[in-house]
């Protein structure tokens, strides 16, 4: 079986070309819907430091900086950044970088990791370390959020689905919530070698 490459930057750079917004997330119920979905699923209140890479023009990103304190949020197209730097400019806990990614992943940690609609561009070896580094990056207790269409898209390198796979397989993580639909799929893991604790265990009502 070939190994699949990482998409190229030059075709995002092509999208933003084409429109400031090529994949609607200002504008179609179904990202609005989608987003509102996400946001509800995180554990926890209020995080300290998050990181969403992928960021597009950072329609999420203004959504995520309601819950946390810091935020960085990064993507590989020069569109991109200045679109999502635009958005947030008015946030002074967001922090958008061009960033490329497994070789630009920042240091530090961080609580909450935020990925959507990302993984599916990424071949195999890019894939294994960029959720190694998403691990590693989590501290103890953090989430992870991962949100990806599952339908088949011919030119990306893989489906939503195989990347929910492998990460329903990473060491170190353990899923706390799902929420899947026919067309995407939503899901929260939680850095720890054991079970993870819910919403209720952790507020005490259980």
């Amino acid at each position: 079986m070939s190994n699949p490459a990482t998409m190229p930057l030059a075709y995002f750079d092509e999208m933003y070309a084409t429109a400031p917004d090529p994949w609607g997330f200002e504008n179609r119920w179904y990202e609005t819907r989608k987003y509102d979905i996400s946001v509800a699923m995180l554990p926890q209140q209020w995080y300290d430091s998050g990181f969403e890479p992928g960021c597009s023009i950072g329609v999420l990103t203004e959504r995520l900086a309601t819950r946390c304190h810091r935020l960085l949020a990064c993507d590989a197209a020069p569109a991109a950044v200045r679109g999502a730097t635009a958005r947030t400019d008015h946030l002074p806990q967001v922090q958008v970088e061009q960033r490329i990614l497994p070789s630009g992943w920042p240091p530090g940690q961080f609580d909450l990791i935020v990925m959507s609609e990302l993984l599916y561009y990424f071949g195999d070896d890019d894939l294994r370390q960029v959720i190694d580094l998403a691990t590693s990056a989590l501290r103890p207790g953090g989430s992870l959020l991962a949100v990806h269409w599952q339908r088949p898209v011919a030119e990306y390198p893989r489906t939503g689905a195989d990347v929910h796979r492998r990460l329903a397989g990473q060491p170190g993580l353990a899923r706390l919530a799902e929420h899947k639909e026919e067309d995407f799929l939503a899901e929260v893991y939680i850095r720890t070698d054991t079970r993870p604790v819910s919403v209720a265990q952790a507020t005490g009502l259980a």
